[in-house]
């Protein structure tokens, strides 16, 4: 018999990365954590398929949840705490 359920660390990292893509977006313009999400870099591309970033993972749990325009709504703390329970509830299942 089970008496603890050890939470999911896939749906756990999903969350987190919610979480910390908020406070990313709210960060000052200053900081550089701010610079290198939002930066590009310079040089030549190299060849092949670009590489996967840690915002396309992000990006494609928003779409599967049916965020659109998150950005804006990111800049809101209320706003992301209720995507992030939403999503909470989503991942948990029934």
């Amino acid at each position: 018999m089970i008496k603890y359920k050890a939470p999911d660390i896939v749906n756990v990292i999903k969350i987190r990365r919610l979480e910390w893509l908020g406070h990313v977006v709210r960060m000052n313009e200053t900081r550089s954590v701010k610079k290198i999400f939002e930066g590009k870099l310079e040089g030549r591309k190299g060849r092949g398929r670009p590489r996967l970033r840690w915002i396309n993972d992000v990006e494609d749990d928003l779409r599967k949840l049916g965020v659109k325009r998150w950005r804006t709504k990111a800049l809101e703390r209320e706003e992301l705490a209720s995507i992030i329970k939403e999503a909470n509830a989503k991942l948990k299942g029934p």
